[in-house]
């Protein structure tokens, strides 16, 4: 008896449902918006002067860097960063799909004008590198996840909350101080 109350209940629970969703309009379908960054960007927080950083990578036969050489710095620490950023996780192959390995150099170069940066490869020397070398990326991650529980991220660190003046273990049982004279008025 109680199953069959239990099976009436969700065929009636499924009718509902279905009878909302015959009564409400189908979604339609629109391509989403795209958004142009340097509309919405606030404009003060862009360099005002043009910037240019070059990377000397290497690339294993994935096409990805596994090192980089030398920088040449714009003198500006957030595009240099982000630059930076960028480079170790590019991949640096032909039109085809093909690698071909060697030392490469990665060019960025800001334009305060338009606002863009425009990243340019240009192949310095065929060879020479390791083509088995682990990626900048992995090796980034292998050294995180190695020392995940060693160290706490930045920011995080447990810092010591204020001590005690009274040692809490001696204190007195709260009928010990409700006994206690209470102070003179004025006093």
């Amino acid at each position: 008896m109680r199953i069959l109350g239990i099976a009436f209940a969700a065929a009636l629970l499924a009718a509902g449902s279905a009878a909302s969703a015959a009564n409400s309009p189908a979604p339609k379908r629109t391509a989403p918006q795209r958004v142009d960054v340097t509309k919405i960007q606030p404009k003060q927080l862009a360099p005002k002067r043009p910037l240019h950083v070059e990377y000397t990578v290497e690339v294993n036969k994935q096409g990805q860097v596994a090192r980089v050489r030398t920088v040449k710095p714009s003198h500006d620490e957030a595009f240099d960063a982000h630059t930076y950023g960028n480079a170790l996780q590019s991949f640096i192959r032909l039109p085809d799909g093909q690698v071909v390995l060697g030392t490469y150099r990665l060019i960025y170069d800001y334009d305060p004008k338009t606002l863009r940066v425009r990243r340019d490869v240009q192949l310095i020397k065929r060879g020479g590198v390791d083509p088995n070398a682990i990626s900048a990326v992995d090796d980034m991650l292998a050294h995180a996840s190695k020392n995940r529980n060693r160290t706490p991220p930045p920011g995080l660190a447990i810092t010591p909350g204020p001590v005690p003046s009274v040692n809490i273990h001696r204190m007195p049982d709260l009928p010990q101080v409700m006994k206690s004279p209470s102070p003179a008025p004025g006093h």
